[in-house]
């Protein structure tokens, strides 16, 4: 469960720099009268953000997990996992993506990438030492089907869209504070700068409710297609060990829980800023599609 919360960090970050440079610059003033202007503004800028992110997510997640790509194959295990990959990739008519293996006793895995033709896939160590070989190759398909679906792209568009929002209403809301509450008729001031922050800030977290909802409903179309390529009793098993190891600490950063394969349990708000669906409910869907 990597790669979103990854990508909206990413994207969080891009956003949170250009806004503070276009404050600075004096290019992010909203007098309250061009709201069209207002609103493209926002959209160049929030696609930015989103595609920023896309296109850096690879070396990002590099990065921050300490993925070792595998050029040449050092061991067994090494050439059966390439190997493998390059299977799955066929079935799934995508190009073999890079492969990589992560230092975690956590059992996960994620595949990131800006197309799908042009990803990567990796697996963390505990997940190879203690996954049995079909468990495995139902976690890569999985990831593989994140690929396939091109739900990294999709996830870009969304957020540009809400990027967009977020800015645009933090923006009036600064006005309003500014103008309204502070009376202040001299153009924008520091009400307007420190109400735009504070709304982009809340709104962004209300906003991701959206990405979350759209990460949890992939993941059931990724377990799809993890049946599909490795069958449905090896993904129907991956998941459940993967339950079965939950009490196990993780060991990945928190930054990186976007579409992996591991899945906590929480329910009610938590539930709403969750990447991924509680993992009996993806255990059920899989047995009841057969």
């Amino acid at each position: 469960m990597m790669r979103i919360v990854l990508f909206l960090a990413t994207n969080l970050a891009v956003l949170a720099i250009a806004s503070i440079t276009l404050k600075l610059l004096g290019v992010d003033r909203f007098t309250g009268q061009n709201y069209g202007s207002l609103l493209v503004f926002c959209a160049v800028f929030g696609f930015a953000g989103s595609l920023v992110s896309l296109f850096i997510s690879k070396w990002m997640a590099k990065m921050s997990t300490g993925t070792q790509i595998i050029t040449q194959p050092r061991t067994r295990h090494e050439q059966w996992l390439l190997q493998t990959v390059e299977e799955l990739a066929r079935d799934a008519g995508i190009k073999m993506p890079e492969v990589g293996i992560f230092p975690a006793h956590e059992s996960n895995a994620f595949a990131t990438g800006w197309n799908k033709n042009d990803a990567l896939v990796a697996v963390s160590q505990g997940l190879l030492e203690r996954f049995s070989p079909d468990e495995v190759k139902a976690v890569l398909a999985h990831e593989i089907g994140h690929v396939a679906n091109g739900d990294m792209v999709t996830l870009a568009l969304i957020q540009g869209v809400v990027n967009t929002f977020v800015m645009f209403f933090a923006r009036i809301f600064g006005n309003f504070v500014d103008k309204v509450i502070l009376k202040n008729e001299d153009g924008p001031g520091i009400g307007y700068f420190v109400a735009t922050i504070f709304a982009e800030l809340v709104l962004g977290i209300l906003a991701s409710i959206i990405v979350m909802w759209f990460s949890r409903k992939r993941e059931f179309k990724a377990d799809e297609a993890g049946a599909r390529l490795a069958g449905t009793g090896s993904m129907i098993g991956a998941l459940e060990r993967l339950r079965a190891e939950q009490g196990i600490p993780a060991a990945m950063p928190s930054s990186l829980t976007a579409f992996g394969i591991n899945g906590g349990l929480k329910n009610g708000l938590a539930g709403l800023l969750m990447t991924h669906p509680p993992l009996e409910v993806r255990i059920a869907a899989l047995r009841q599609r057969g």
